[in-house]
Order: C-alpha cells, then structure tokens, then sequence
C-alpha cells in the first residue's frame, strides 16, 4: 500500500469515528420536551404506508402502527416475507401487507403507485422512512446516485403520485388530516448549499468525507421538499391544516449504520453502538408522535430531533429554495413520468 493509500485509508477511518462521536453525543444530549404517544391513544382503520419497513427503524415503527389499529403496508425490497410475518406477531395485528418496491429505480416506484391506484388505496399517514448510507457512488437505472433517489426524489414521485391519483386528499376536516412524515437527519445542517446548476448530476464519489457530505446533501433536498411541500399543501391560515406534513431525525440508532464499516472496525463499532445508541423502538417515538398525536393533527411543519421541536435549518427554510427544488425536481419527474407506462419485466 502506497503513503498515499494509507493516508487515505487513515482519513477514511477518521472521518467514520468523528460521524460515529457525533451521532452519540447528540443522542446523550437531546432532551425530552415532548412525551411519547401514550398507548391508549388509536388510529383504528387508517393506513399507514411505511417505506423501508422491513428492518430497524421503519419495522418498529410498522409495529406501533398496526399495534394501535392502523392497516399497515410496508413498502420496501422484495424477498423480506419474515419481515412482515415478525411485525404481524409483534403487534398482534392481521391488518398487515407487504408491497414491493425499489426506491431507487423510478419505474418500480411507479409500478407500486399504479398498484395502489388500481386498488383505491387511500393513504392517511405515510412515513417515507427508507435510506441508506453508501460510501461510494451508486448508479440508479435512471442515472441518479443512490442516495439522491431513495432520499429524495423516489419520495417526490410517490407523494407527486398519491396528490395526482387522489390516494392522499387533503382534509378540511379540524384534527384528522392526512399525514406525511418524513424521517430526515440532523445531518442536514452540514450541508452546503443546493447547487441547481449541478442538480441531479450523477457524482462519482468515493470515501467516508466525499459520502457523508452526499448524505448530508440528500437529507437537505428532503428537509426542503417537505417544507415546501407543507407550503403548498397548506396555503390557507394556520388555522386550516389540509395535510400535515412533518419530518423528524430520530437520532442516532443501534441498527444497520456499520454495514459498510471496515471489517476489523465492525466488532469495537457494534458493542458501542448497542450500548449508546437508541433501539429501534426508542428511536420510533417521535415518529409514532408525528403520525398518531391529536396536536401533530392539528399543525404543519414540524421538526424534531429525537422528542425535541427545532427549526430545520436556514437553508431548508428558505421559501426560494424551497421553490427553486420543486421547479428543479418537477423536472426531474416528468422527464420520467414516462416509466409509469412501462410494464415490468417478467421473471
């Protein structure tokens, strides 16, 4: 291995603790300001859509849903059936599907929306959960990196899908809107700017550094859109809340995050997070409160950190940002729109 390999390699490794450090010092830090969704509290009969339902975050969340009586889809990769056999059992509820899609390629998007359009499958709360965090470049089918295309425009699609199709309907009725939360991170804040000249461009990075600031990038393009996306669902007074759309970093999990960690790292990585790091179930609390609490009903364009009510930052709240992603992502949509036709492949 050359100096400059090892050098590399070192900075790689530097930058996978400085992340890891971070996340749980935000984790010790973080205060409870607002209190769990106490059991007794139902959403009987609504459907409930969770992307990336079949591990970690989006499974306990799959299973304080259907536990509090909603009908339960978990959208996420096929040849996971256990999955949704574990969140049946666990929350002693047969009001549980599995659908399949791949956020990352467009047309089986597509294919899922049509499906739930074919079957009228009116959607009250949908928690747009699915990520991952690549430390290299990945193309999608469409040409998109990865992270760009399961953070943030796969979901622009679906909700683009749902509004167009009539599966989500904006609520004049007081306290029971439709809800959408997305579950973004506090990452968001590290990122520099949107660059609209650039947006969309596949970047062939490699490396912790290079990946964390595409994930930090994709994670803003998320806390933007759902921003904006509360704008424009929600043009009237405070007072009026058609759709409530939220988004919410549940801090720091003891989950997949290590899955790309070098392999003599994994053995100290996981311990540690096992011992600092929220379960699943923990962490699923401020999203369980963004879905189910009557007062996240009855508002728009919540954030929390953990239990924590913050503002996103400046960047995500800027109002002409948040319209130059929309004109720039509506681009983007119906420049595929066309994938919608296209039948899938057999086998």
């Amino acid at each position: 291995m050359s100096r400059h390999e090892a050098r590399d390699r070192n900075d790689r490794y530097d930058d996978l603790g400085n992340a890891i450090i971070t996340a749980v010092r935000n984790t010790l830090r973080a205060t409870s300001a607002l209190d769990p969704v106490p059991g007794s509290v139902r959403i009987d009969g609504k459907v409930c859509l969770v992307t990336g339902a079949n591990r970690g975050l989006g499974k306990a969340v799959a299973v304080e849903l259907a536990r509090r009586g909603g009908r339960v889809l978990m959208a996420c990769r096929s040849g996971h059936p256990k999955a949704g056999e574990e969140v049946t059992r666990e929350s002693g509820s047969n009001a549980v599907e599995m659908l399949a899609v791949d956020l990352s390629d467009l047309r089986s998007v597509h294919w899922l929306c049509d499906e739930l359009k074919n079957r009228n499958i009116g959607i009250d709360i949908a928690v747009l959960n699915a990520g991952l965090a690549a430390l290299r470049a990945r193309r999608t089918p469409q040409g998109f990196d990865t992270m760009f295309a399961v953070h943030f425009l796969a979901n622009r699609v679906m909700v683009d899908r749902w509004l167009k199709d009539g599966l989500i309907r904006p609520s004049a009725l007081p306290r029971d809107p439709p809800r959408i939360v997305f579950v973004a991170s506090e990452t968001h804040r590290s990122s520099a700017p949107i660059d609209f000249e650039t947006f969309g461009a596949f970047n062939d990075y490699r490396g912790v550094s290079n990946a964390l600031r595409q994930y930090s990038l994709s994670k803003l393009h998320m806390c933007t859109y759902a921003k904006e996306l509360s704008r424009r669902l929600n043009p009237g007074d405070d007072e009026t809340v058609a759709a409530a759309v939220h988004s919410v970093c549940p801090g720091a999990i003891a989950s997949g995050i290590a899955r790309d960690a070098p392999a003599f790292l994994k053995p100290m990585i996981h311990p540690l997070m096992k011992l600092l790091f929220q379960s699943p179930e923990k962490a699923a609390e401020p999203v369980i409160y963004l879905c189910c609490a009557e007062e996240a009903g009855a508002r728009t364009g919540i954030y929390l950190h953990m239990m924590v009510e913050k503002q996103t930052s400046s960047l995500a709240l800027d109002e002409a940002n948040g319209a130059k992603l929309w004109d720039a992502s509506q681009a983007l949509v119906e420049r595929h729109a066309a994938t919608a036709a296209d039948a899938p492949e057999s086998g």
